[in-house]
């Protein structure tokens, strides 16, 4: 039911096949179960902590969509471990598909400035593979890889650029999902407290972009692929998925969101200006928003995802998204 996985559910149940689907959904909550059963989801309660729990809803599963935290080793383990049962179960290797929320590389020595650079591409291994090991996330990437390449599994991991709009389908529309993204909000709720929107640095610095409603079809597109061809669609080692459609500066973005916050009566001042030594020591997140990443979704391209919503639409969806903030903490205050 989160941001990205409620789409791709609503996907799975629109899906040509979906009456062979048999779809189990991890929730945390009886009032989101009770939402999603009435769409034929199956749902067990519970949470990615319950490790035990984990390991054994992946030895019941032929194929496996993760899309919450990607930098929890310990859960992923506890999924690789059922998956492997699955396999000594079945002799198929079941599929994994998981979703990396954060881009393949950003330069966290970026510091709000643009750094050119080549940009990475899904289908350059070597230089994927060329990642310090201490990058973000990366000790489970290699993991996953490694667990391919052991031979009871086929993985593949998607990679989306900052994902925004407003997601789509049956389980948007039953209420069970999460609807916003998270970057943005970080940003408009940074905007308010300050009375201006916020950068780090120059704000030069470039992030990919991808609207969830597409960032959702490559998954689709990635597992009819699978069904239909399963030599193009690579795996393991070569099975990473960038999943981006433009990129933005984050002075642009400041500055979308101070016209828009000014617009709303929420600030004063449109014009954003650089975080403050002490604003970044006070709220360290923000740092994250100097970094820099340049990534090409070529191999998702080539399998025939075709994304749709461009960087206009990127910029035309800030408005909403501070709306929702200023809601949401008019609804918090009262």
């Amino acid at each position: 039911t989160g941001y990205i996985g409620g789409a791709v559910t609503s996907r799975l149940l629109a899906h040509p096949r979906t009456a062979s689907f048999d779809i189990t959904a991890l929730v945390r909550s009886e009032d989101k179960a009770a939402k999603l059963r009435p769409l034929g989801v199956k749902t067990v309660i519970g949470s990615y902590s319950d490790i035990d729990q984990l390991e054994n809803l992946a030895s019941e599963a032929d194929i496996l969509f993760s899309t919450v935290d990607c930098d929890d080793l310990t859960a992923m383990q506890a999924n690789l471990r059922g998956l492997k049962r699955r396999y000594e179960a079945t002799g198929q290797r079941p599929i994994l598909i998981h979703t990396v929320r954060e881009f393949v590389d950003r330069d966290r020595a970026a510091e709000g400035a643009f750094l050119y650079q080549e940009p990475y591409t899904d289908v350059d291994i070597p230089k994927i593979e060329s990642l310090p090991n201490d990058a973000w996330h990366r000790n489970v990437d290699l993991e996953v890889v490694k667990a391919d390449a052991d031979g009871y599994v086929k993985t593949y991991i998607i990679m989306p650029g900052a994902v925004w709009g407003i997601p789509t389908g049956r389980v948007a529309d039953s209420g069970a999902q999460h609807m916003y993204s998270m970057l943005l909000p970080w940003l408009v709720q940074a905007a308010i407290k300050r009375s201006r929107g916020g950068f780090v640095g120059l704000g030069k610095n470039l992030w990919p972009h991808v609207e969830v409603n597409d960032t959702a079809d490559l998954y689709i597109v990635l597992l009819d692929s699978i069904f239909s061809d399963p030599h193009a669609a690579t795996s393991g080692r070569e099975g990473y998925y960038i999943a981006e459609n433009g990129e933005f500066d984050l002075y642009d973005i400041a500055k979308a969101i101070g016209v828009a916050a000014q617009g709303l009566g929420l600030i004063k001042d449109s014009e954003p200006t650089s975080f403050t030594d002490e604003e970044l020591q006070a709220q360290p997140k923000l740092l994250f928003f100097g970094t820099h990443c340049h990534c090409r979704a070529d191999r998702s391209r080539s399998i025939g995802w075709a994304p749709v919503k461009t960087t206009a639409g990127f910029f035309a969806s800030v408005r909403p998204e501070v709306e929702a903030v200023a809601k949401a903490s008019t609804a918090v205050a009262n």
